[in-house]
């Protein structure tokens, strides 16, 4: 049987499933993949699971076909204005005057002992550093000798029922969930340097339904957020602004629609089509621009907030990264530049060395993120590869405690 692994990226607009398997060099090799749009759910939360099971159905079996395999466990992305991310801080007394991994397993279940709602999961743990004694910014603890260990994490909630109402439609469509996984984290696997991550950066994906957040400094996850807008507002802006079904604005957005009017000449115009028959019009392609800056510039305004709640906003040395379908319009980057102060680039599945050349766009760095953390799960029999500098600390504590246990 093939060693194939899949990553399913549940979104407002599509669902997209890539299926892969490990190639002789040791890279992944997507063997196929599948890409159609969802109707089933809204600001990433499922509100009709026959459509949603649908969209998952086709799109599995679009992968499989041009897989020529069954999918096996799916790592699945989870998003929605549900989630929420909090930091917390533990301490425990070093036993043996030496820190092990019995200790770090220990410093980590004191700082994840807060009062977490009966109806909320934990979706993640993310250490951010560990401090011995009076030494701070210390990354891998273990060996260390002290007397008090000190853990900094990012725990990552999400609502009980999406998650409840998420395996259900997997389960229905005929996927095995192994793993639900925060789509941020996901894109961010895609799209981020190693680099970046040290000196700094905030990665913002700005999807269909929601905008999602995950700020990066000293290597560690420091802040998340997911804000209820996205590229399904812009459209309907447009659509009532102009007075033209959903259908022609999306439309609209997609072929003339900007982020900001710097980059449209004063002589461009675009024929707008009318409601219920009525004679299609010609407008200035720069009003519909002002109507999608004005929404750009209110959601860049809100990721500025969260940037600021984050505690390193003036420590992004690696600026904005920007991904997600919506960052596609012409003068995106232009528009985050000015409002951010910060250099913008946008984000692409950079690190998916297999990759086809068809899926080298923004709104596909989360599903390539998904199937490398299946990978690495396939692979390291853990998952915690992808945390970066914490994976090997965090495999040597998880092998302990199987080990243990």
């Amino acid at each position: 049987m093939r060693n194939v692994f899949t990553g399913v990226d549940v979104g407002t607009s599509k669902v997209c499933a890539l299926i892969a398997e490990p190639g002789p060099d040791g890279a992944t090799a997507v063997l196929g993949y599948g890409v159609v749009p969802c109707t089933g759910l809204r600001r990433g939360v499922v509100v009709n699971i026959e459509a949603t099971v649908e969209a998952l159905r086709t799109a599995t079996a679009e992968a499989e076909k041009s897989a020529g395999v069954r999918i096996g466990a799916a790592v699945v992305g989870v998003a929605g204005a549900h989630i929420r991310g909090l930091n917390s801080h533990g301490i425990v007394a070093v036993r043996g005057g030496e820190v092990g991994p019995r200790d770090v397993a220990r410093v980590i279940d004191a700082a994840r002992a807060v009062a977490i709602p009966l109806d909320r999961q934990v979706l993640h743990i993310l250490p951010q550093q560990f401090a011995v004694d009076d030494q701070d910014g210390v990354r891998d603890p273990i060996g260390m000798a002290g007397v008090r260990l000190e853990a900094r994490i990012h725990i990552v909630t999400a609502a009980q029922t999406y998650g409840q109402n998420l395996y259900k439609c997997c389960e229905r469509s005929g996927i095995n969930t192994a793993e639900l996984m925060f789509e941020p984290l996901a894109s961010a696997d895609a799209a981020l340097f190693p680099e970046e991550r040290e000196l700094g950066v905030a990665l913002i994906d700005i999807g269909g339904g929601t905008t999602d957040i995950i700020v990066f400094h000293n290597g560690a996850v420091m802040h998340t957020a997911v804000l209820p807008v996205g590229g399904n507002h812009l459209t309907s802006d447009v659509a009532a602004g102009l007075r033209t079904p959903l259908t022609e604005a999306e439309r609209l957005k997609l072929n003339y629609g900007v982020a900001t009017n710097q980059v449209v000449g004063h002589d461009e115009t675009v024929q707008v089509p009318g409601v219920g028959g009525r004679e299609p019009r010609e407008i200035a392609r720069r009003l519909l621009g002002e109507i999608i800056e004005a929404r750009m510039e209110e959601i860049f305004a809100m990721a500025q907030r969260e940037l600021l709640r984050s505690g390193v906003a003036d420590s992004l040395g690696s600026g904005v990264v920007l991904a997600g379908g919506t960052s596609l319009l012409e003068g995106t980057q232009e528009l985050a530049e000015r409002i951010f102060n910060l250099p913008v680039r946008r984000g692409l599945p950079i690190n998916l060395k297999g990759m086809p050349e068809e899926l080298m766009k923004p709104m596909y760095t989360t599903a390539a993120g998904l199937l490398l953390h299946a990978a690495d799960e396939r692979g390291h029999g853990n998952g915690l590869a992808r945390y970066g500098r914490w994976g090997r600390l965090r495999s040597r504590v998880t092998d302990w405690v199987r080990d243990f246990f």
